[in-house]
């Protein structure tokens, strides 16, 4: 027989155990907590007197209920709606997909509502990192040579141009971060002058114009939809203060001479784009992608929460971050119009949340279906309860401004990009809009990295720091272990400041990024 008053933390049920120990409660008016380690059925909570006793097995990051539900009753966490019970829940039962779903949610938005004034710090006072400053004033973090596909039957040669620029070749222009090749599937079989093709100029003339390019070269086939001198001249592209060079494989002669032709342009830039050195600059001229990847149960108390308040401190500095990933948006809306600094703003990020309503319904998608497997087993069980959790990541500064897939950001502090919730979709579109760093959550793992700009990736919890240490670059973890969330936020900006400054992250020292350039295209293929 089992000591009841024996606590045991591996397969065997614990009992009497004090809820802090082994569960949180987010909120006051939550009616769930979400475990902090496996919890076997039979285990008993105990809490200001209280005992719950739990019905299921409740695995780390899941949740379980606190009072009894009916069914059609509203489930919260963060103090905000994340679903509706589909049968009736006792309490102590694991709350999870089998017994928890989205409804549609009568939502009221009020705009303008939450909005603080930002404790900006004097310049004075304001940190500084090493970056590139460029002719026209903005300031990178790297100092790249991009070779630019303008379609996919040209990526092979832009591949090859960019690898011959091995680090034996580089290695006496020590200013050089590297040759990188941007090239994807797209470009050709589309409506000149419609959307996909839009989208996908803006996204290659803003790699084109990035703070982390110190120059570029344009590779095409030829005969495409995608024409060089048409890029060139959309977005005057010789009028930013660099020469848009620009080859095709039919005007050169096929792809040997091609490549030749390109190695030429790229060994003629390395002076001039070597002659660029590293100086300080002040932070506020970071801008920073927020983005989340692989989320589990607990991306949404440690991660995303820590990044948010490294978010507010960067603001405070004067510099400008950027959510993205609007499906991951869903269902936490409200709270971000809440904080527009005006109407306009507000309704700018409701006409994008309504068109993904729209585009969902018409390709016969669900938006719901967003968590991914790999997120409910995480513990996360709807769209909206992760959208909740997503949206941590923005902190708690003013929204300035909502802008479309890959346009320039230009408000400075707290801002928004329309963009899928697929990461490297929705990150390629934040660098071609301005974003020299990005800085990536994961709870399960992912091992994302993306060339131009550094990734640093967060990982949600202790055990996943541990196992992919090589691969993570920040444990979020310690939060639920005594770490203060103002002591982590400022860790993380240094870190920030840190790889901005040159330190590689993770991804960059494996060599992972290239592969990850993924223009959003809609699916208007001809």
């Amino acid at each position: 027989m089992v000591d009841k008053n024996v606590r045991f933390f591996g397969d065997v049920f614990q009992s009497n155990v004090p809820f802090d120990e082994v569960a949180i409660r987010l909120n006051a008016s939550d009616n769930v907590a979400i475990a902090r380690r496996p919890l076997q059925p039979g285990t008993t909570l105990e809490s200001d007197g209280s005992v719950l006793t739990l019905r299921d097995f409740v695995a780390d990051g899941h949740k379980f209920a606190l009072e009894d539900l009916a069914s059609g009753n509203a489930v919260l966490r963060y103090g905000q709606t994340i679903g509706f019970a589909t049968r009736p829940i006792q309490a102590g039962d694991h709350v999870h997909t089998q017994n928890l779903a989205v409804q549609e949610l009568a939502q009221e938005y009020e705009f303008a509502q939450d909005v603080e004034s930002v404790d900006y710090l004097p310049p004075a006072q304001r940190l500084t990192f090493d970056g590139y400053l460029r002719e026209n004033g903005q300031v990178g973090t790297r100092n790249f040579i991009a070779v630019i596909s303008t379609v996919n039957c040209s990526a092979h040669t832009t591949r090859e141009i960019a690898h011959h620029f091995t680090p034996e070749r580089l290695a006496d222009y020590s200013n050089v971060d590297g040759v990188i090749a941007l090239a994807h599937l797209a470009g050709c079989a589309v409506q000149i002058g419609g959307a996909d093709y839009v989208l996908l100029q803006r996204t290659l003339a803003g790699m084109a114009r990035h703070a982390n390019i110190g120059g570029y070269l344009i590779v095409g086939l030829g005969c495409e939809a995608n024409q060089v001198a048409d890029l060139v001249s959309n977005y005057d592209l010789n009028g930013s203060g660099r020469q848009a060079p620009g080859i095709t494989i039919q005007g050169e002669g096929g792809i040997r001479k091609t490549i030749e032709a390109g190695v030429a342009a790229i060994e003629a830039m390395l002076p001039q784009v070597n002659a660029c050195a590293r100086s300080p600059r002040p932070v506020s001229e970071l801008m920073v992608a927020l983005q989340c990847g692989g989320s589990d149960g607990w991306s949404g108390v440690t991660a995303n929460p820590v990044l948010g308040a490294a978010s507010d401190l960067l603001v405070r500095q004067g510099g400008t971050v950027v959510l993205g990933e609007t499906p991951e948006i869903y269902g936490a809306e409200q709270l971000l119009t809440r904080r527009a600094v005006n109407r306009e703003v507000g309704e700018r990020l409701l006409e994008f949340i309504r068109w993904w309503e729209g585009h969902s319904e018409k390709h016969g998608m669900e938006i719901d279906n967003n968590p991914s497997p790999g997120n409910k087993l995480g513990g996360l069980t709807t769209i909206y309860e992760k959208s909740l959790g997503a949206v941590a990541k923005g902190g708690s500064t003013p929204l300035t401004g909502v802008y479309e897939y890959a346009e320039p950001v230009t408000a400075r502090g707290f801002t928004i990009m329309d963009s899928p919730g697929y990461d490297p979709v929705a990150v390629t579109g934040q660098v071609a809009g301005g974003s020299n760093l990005v800085v990536f959550t994961t709870g399960r793992g992912s091992a994302f990295g993306f060339l131009p700009a550094p990734s640093i990736k967060l990982a949600s919890n202790s055990t996943l720091y541990a196992h992919m240490e090589e691969d993570m670059d920040f444990d979020a973890g310690r939060i639920l272990n005594g770490l203060s969330m103002e002591d982590a936020a400022q860790e993380l900006l240094e870190l920030m400041i840190a790889v901005a400054s040159g330190r590689l992250s993770k991804s960059e020292a494996q060599g992972v990024g290239e592969a990850e350039f993924n223009p959003w295209n809609l699916g208007g293929t001809l």
